[in-house]
C-alpha cells in the first residue's frame, strides 16, 4: 500500500526534516544524498504554496564527540564549532534551503529536552537502577547480550568491537508502549516506510522490547539531567527530540500547533530502529501524536561497500561540485537511484547522466529552439497560429506529466518525478524532428506553421524551467533568461507551469552559452609504452527472433518473505506472490542484498522457467538483475512504478 504525501492538513502546512548529523566527521556524499532529496522535496512544497518548513542540523554530544576532541587538543565546543560550519558552507554549495539548523548544543534545545526528561521521569517511565551492556561508541547504540552474540561481538556498521558498560543510569520503560506502537503501526501503515523497513521494526519489537539506558556518568560531553546533574542525558534521547525543539515545544506553543505532527521525517535505513521504536515512544510518554512518516532510505554506497571516514572510502561532495557543477551532481543524487532503495556510486554514471539526460537532452532542446527562433524569427518569440494534431500533443503531454510529477512526489518518489518530466523533454526534441521546422521557416507560406511549432517548444521549455526548480538550481534560471523572461523563476507558483501559453510572444530570446558542456572522457587506456589503446569490445550475443523472445513469460512478482539459505553465503530462498500463486524462487544475490530489504518489493521473474533444485530447494523460477562484469554491482530489476503481481512484462 502506498500512501500519499500530502501535509498534515492544517492551513496547508508541511514539516519535513532530516538527521542532524554527527558532527565527528565530515560529510559525505552519502549523507549529501539524504539532505538533497529532503531539499527537492520542499521546494516542490513551497512551488506548490505549502507553508513548509525544513528542518536540518548537527548532533553534537555524546562520548564520541568527546574523546575526538580530547584527542585532538581541543574543547569539545569549539571542536564542534569548526565542524559545523564546514557542513553550513556545504550546505550553502549544495543550495539546501532548510528553514532552520538546530544544534544539539544550542541553549533553548538543551533546556527543551531537559524538561522533556522531567515529564517522562514524572510520569513514572524513568527510573534510576544500574546498567550493565554492551555498548558502541561510533553509533551511541545498546546491544542486548542476544545481540552481541548474534553480531560476534562487534558492531555491524562500524566493524568495531562493542564496549563493556558498568554505570548508575537512568532508564526508559520502553515495553511499557511496545503493544500500543504495534497497534498504531498496523492502523497507519504509510507510519513506516518502505515496506521492508516497517515488517523489520514489527519483527524487532514482537521480540520484546528491554527498558533503554537513556543517562551516562563516564563522561560529561552532554546535556545534564535538571535535578540529578551527574548524569547526563542519553544522545539518541537528546538528538531525536530535535524534531519538536525546532518548532517551539514547550517555548512557542503557537509555532509548534501549527507544524506538529511531522510529515515526514527522512532517514537512512541504519537509523530506522531509533526513529520508529524510541521517538515515537518518548512522544507516546509526552502524550503527542507521532509524525505521519518516517521513511528510511537505502544507502548510496561504492564498490568497496558502504561509506565511511574508518574506511577511507568517501567522496567529498564539494570536489565533485566543483568538477561538474552543482547542478549535475544534485541530478545524479536525485534521479540514479529509486528512493528507498540501496545504489552505488560511480563517477562513470555521474558523466553519463551529465552528458545524456543533461546535455544532449535538456541542453541541446534549449539550444536548437534558441537557435531557430534566432535565425526564423529575430530572435523574437513568434507568435503562435492554428494548431494541428500533432501540435496539441505536447501541452496533453505537459498537463499529464505534471500530474505524474505530484503523484511522485506524494510518494517519495523523486527519481519517478524526474522520469517523468524527461517524458516531456524527449517529446520535444522528437516534436522537432517530426516537424522540421528550420524547413517550415524557409519557405513563407509555412512561415506562420513553423511560428507555432517553435513557440510551442518554447513555451514547454518555460513550462520546464518552473517544474525543474526543485531539483536543480542554476538551469532554471537560465533557461527563463535565454527564453527573454526577466522574472525570478524560483519565485514562480506550481499553477504557473501548469497553465500553458504563459510565454509571452515577442519576448527577445538571449541565446547563451550551452546549457550543460558535455564532458570530455577518455575511453582508451595507456599500455605500458605509453600509446592509447582502445579497450576490447564484449563479444555481442546471437540475435534472436521475436518468436524466441515471446517463448519468455516475464511477470511482475511482489516478494512476501526472504531468509538466506544455511551454508550458502550467495543464496537468498524467496517466497513470492505472481498473480494469485505463491512461489519460491532461490537467487545467487545475498551479497548484495539483506533479505529484509527486498520484503515487500515488486521485481521481474521468468515465470516459465523449468524447476529446479538448488542446495535441495525447489526453484519455480528466475528473478531478472543486472551486474557489472565483474559482478561486483548487481541490481534487482523491478518496475519503474506499482503494477499488479502478475502483470505480464513485454
Amino acid at each position: 500500500m502506498k500512501e500519499k504525501l500530502k501535509g498534515n492538513g492544517k492551513k496547508g502546512t508541511f514539516y519535513i526534516t532530516t538527521p542532524i548529523y554527527y558532527t565527528n566527521d565530515n560529510l559525505h556524499i552519502g549523507h549529501t544524498y539524504t539532505t538533497v532529496a529532503a531539499d527537492a522535496i520542499a521546494r516542490f512544497r513551497r512551488l506548490q504554496g505549502r507553508d513548509t518548513f525544513f528542518l536540518t542540523g548537527t548532533d553534537e554530544h555524546g562520548q564520541k564527540v568527546q574523546r575526538r576532541a580530547e584527542a585532538s587538543g581541543k574543547d569539545p565546543k569549539a571542536y564542534v564549532d569548526a565542524i559545523v560550519e564546514r557542513i553550513k558552507a556545504l550546505w550553502a554549495k549544495m543550495g539546501i534551503s532548510y528553514d532552520h539548523f538546530i544544534r544539539t548544543t544550542d541553549p533553548g534545545h538543551e533546556w527543551v529536552v531537559q524538561q522533556i526528561f522531567e515529564k517522562i521521569q514524572a510520569k513514572g517511565d524513568i527510573y534510576k537502577a544500574e546498567y550493565e551492556g554492551w555498548y558502541c561508541t561510533g553509533c551511541e547504540a545498546f546491544f542486548t547480550e542476544t545481540q552481541y552474540k548474534d553480531l560476534g561481538g562487534r558492531c555491524p556498521d562500524h566493524d568495531a568491537p562493542l564496549e563493556r558498560l558498568r554505570e548508575e543510569s537512568y532508564f526508559f520503560r520502553l515495553g511499557k508502549y511496545a503493544d500500543r506502537l504495534l497497534k498504531h503501526i498496523e492502523t497507519h501503515p504509510e507510519f513506516i516506510q518502505p515496506v521492508s523497513r516497517r515488517n523489520e521494526i514489527v519483527s524487532f519489537i514482537k521480540q520484546g522490547l528491554e527498558d533503554l539506558c537513556v543517562s551516562r556518568t563516564t563522561f560529561s560531553w552532554g546535556i545534564p539531567i535538571a535535578s540529578d546533574p551527574r548524569h547526563v542525558i542519553y544522545v539518541w534521547f537528546d538528538a531525536l527530540s530535535n524534531y519538536i525543539t525546532a518548532i517551539g515545544y514547550l517555548t512557542d506553543e503557537e509555532k509548534f500547533r501549527h507544524y506538529w505532527p511531522a510529515d515526514v521525517h527522512l532517514i537512512g535505513k541504519e537509523i530506522t530502529r531509533f526513529h520508529c521504536i524510541i521517538w515515537p515512544i518518548i512522544l507516546m510518554a509526552l502524550d503527542l501524536p507521532l509524525p505521519r512518516r518516517v521513511f528510511g532510505h537505502g544507502w548510496l554506497q561504492l564498490e568497496s561497500g558502504k561509506m565511511s571516514k574508518s574506511r577511507g572510502n568517501v567522496i567529498d561532495p564539494l570536489v565533485l561540485i566543483d568538477k561538474y557543477g552543482v547542478d549535475a551532481v544534485r541530478y545524479y543524487l536525485l534521479r540514479e537511484i529509486p528512493f528507498g532503495a540501496d545504489g552505488f556510486y560511480t563517477e562513470d554514471a555521474l558523466i553519463l547522466r551529465t552528458n545524456v539526460d543533461l546535455a544532449n537532452d535538456l541542453g541541446n532542446l534549449l539550444s536548437r529552439t534558441t537557435a531557430m527562433i534566432n535565425q526564423a524569427f529575430g530572435g523574437r518569440i513568434p507568435e503562435p497560429g492554428p494548431a494541428e494534431a500533432i501540435d496539441r500533443e505536447l501541452p496533453e503531454l505537459a498537463k499529464s506529466v505534471l500530474g505524474e510529477v505530484e503523484t511522485a512526489i506524494d510518494n517519495l518518489e523523486i527519481s519517478g518525478a524526474l522520469t517523468a518530466l524527461w517524458k516531456l523533454i524527449d517529446r520535444s526534441n522528437k516534436y522537432i524532428d517530426e516537424t522540421s521546422p528550420w524547413a517550415l521557416a524557409r519557405d513563407e507560406k509555412t512561415r506562420g506553421r513553423a511560428g507555432t511549432v517553435l513557440y510551442n517548444l518554447a513555451e514547454t521549455l518555460r513550462i520546464l524551467g518552473v517544474a525543474l526548480t526543485p531539483f536543480l538550481l542554476e538551469a532554471p534560471r537560465e533557461i527563463w533568461k535565454q527564453l527573454g523572461l526577466d522574472a525570478d523563476v524560483t519565485k514562480a507558483a506550481w499553477d504557473e507551469a501548469k497553465a500553458w501559453g504563459k510565454l509571452p510572444p515577442g519576448a527577445p530570446v538571449r541565446r547563451g552559452l550551452p546549457l550543460f558542456p558535455r564532458i570530455e572522457t577518455k575511453d582508451a587506456t595507456a599500455n605500458e609504452a605509453g600509446k592509447e589503446t582502445a579497450p576490447t569490445a564484449p563479444t555481442a550475443p546471437p540475435l534472436i527472433s521475436i518468436d524466441d523472445f515471446r517463448k519468455l513469460d516475464l511477470r511482475v512478482a511482489r516478494v512476501l518473505a526472504a531468509e538466506r539459505v544455511a551454508g550458502a553465503d550467495k543464496l537468498l530462498r524467496l517466497e513470492v506472490q505472481v498473480g494469485r500463486e505463491k512461489r519460491q524462487i532461490v537467487a545467487g544475490i545475498a551479497k548484495h542484498y539483506e533479505p529484509e530489504a527486498l520484503i515487500g518489493q515488486d521485481i521481474v521473474v521468468v515465470a516459465n522457467l523449468r524447476p529446479a533444485k538448488i542446495r535441495g530447494l525447489e526453484s519455480n523460477g528466475m528473478l531478472l538483475a543486472a551486474s557489472t562484469e565483474d559482478g561486483s554491482q548487481l541490481g534487482v530489476v523491478t518496475p519503474e512504478r506499482p503494477v499488479p503481481p502478475g502483470s505480464r512484462v513485454k
